[in-house]
């Protein structure tokens, strides 16, 4: 912005040997540029100066590529005898994320970019699983939760929010909604929280990453025959290893991709009750996978178990919806259905 003015303040009448007078450059230099940047600029010109550009926009009709190409160049040239200094660059990234993003995305963005920063704790929760983040902060006032969830990607956030005690959760969806800005104060205050409830509740243990779910995870998203060469390849240093990771690579969401017939077999020996808290914790659209199974009147039957039972915990669903994979998968091993596109034979 600085070199345009220049360029402007710089500006006669008199014709230069290239095509284009110098006003005439500026001219095309600010019609090259977006509708918003381009009136930043005219906004800090005077009268005389708007009169000047205004007039060559209107006179200069079709602008050809040795027009655009001659503007650049000029511009170039005179960028080419400026310096940017570097005194507080920091704060002017800073500024500049705070007007594009809003001051509390640009605090996360800057603690990953800024060069000197320190590695903060907020940071690394984003890497922590849900279940542990509200071990953190489920005792916290729910101003508190709702500034941590605004710091956190959408989906953890979302799981750590369901996960909360019923009667906290309108609290903290209602400060989400008229939370606003999160001050520095407040970021620093969350980060030094969450450092002390790392340390004296979990220790070390609490940030260490991986294991045998992350493991199937990635496999399971792999392209190509990962599973079948990777897993037999662990089995031969590492059998019990192998197993665990065996055990989590089968999901509750891989029955939904069950022919109706193989999943009546699963179903047939799914206990009721484990069935019920099963489905408590998917969809109405997801539980039709299952409904398609059975009878009209056993599914009804299903239906209404489901609208009496309370409320369940995350965890309670996710031990019902284990034991239903569990079946599925020795039925998968003895070839009575066929679970994930393979025939279970990993090891």
């Amino acid at each position: 912005m600085n070199e345009a003015s220049e360029m402007l303040e710089q500006a006669t009448d008199t014709a230069l040997p290239e095509r284009l007078s110098r006003i005439d450059r500026v001219a095309v230099f600010l019609m090259l540029l977006s509708d918003d940047e381009a009136v930043g600029l005219l906004a800090r010109l005077g009268p005389d100066e708007l009169e000047r550009i205004g007039a060559s926009m209107c006179a200069l009709g079709e602008i050809d590529q040795g027009a655009m190409t001659e503007a650049l160049d000029d511009f170039v040239s005179e960028s080419s005898r400026e310096v940017i200094t570097g005194q507080d660059r920091t704060g002017q990234v800073r500024t500049l994320l705070e007007r594009s993003l809003g001051p509390t995305k640009a605090e996360s963005m800057m603690l990953r970019i800024e060069p000197d920063a320190r590695p903060r704790t907020i940071e690394m929760a984003r890497w922590l699983a849900p279940s542990v983040l509200l071990k953190l902060v489920e005792d916290e006032h729910p101003q508190v939760i709702a500034a941590l969830l605004l710091l956190l990607d959408p989906e953890p956030a979302a799981q750590v929010l369901s996960e909360l005690p019923g009667h906290i959760q309108p609290g903290v969806v209602e400060r989400v909604a008229s939370m606003g800005n999160v001050s520095a104060k407040a970021v620093a205050m969350i980060d030094e929280l969450l450092s002390q409830r790392i340390g004296a509740s979990f220790g070390a243990s609490a940030l260490s990453v991986g294991g045998p779910r992350e493991a199937a995870q990635l496999i399971n998203l792999a392209a190509g025959e990962v599973r079948g060469t990777v897993l037999p390849a662990i089995a031969q240093r590492n059998a019990p290893l192998a197993e665990k990771i065996e055990e989590e690579l089968f999901t509750f969401e891989m029955l939904f991709d069950l022919e109706p017939k193989d999943m009546g077999v699963v179903l047939r020996d799914v206990e009721s009750e484990v069935l019920i808290d099963a489905l408590k914790g998917i969809s109405e659209e997801e539980r039709e996978f299952f409904f398609r199974a059975m009878s009209s009147r056993a599914a009804d039957g299903i239906r209404d178990e489901i609208e009496l039972r309370g409320r369940l915990t995350r965890s309670e669903v996710d031990a019902a919806q284990r034991k239903v994979v569990d079946l599925a998968r020795k039925l998968a091993d003895t070839g009575e259905i066929i679970l994930g596109g393979d025939d279970g034979e990993f090891v």
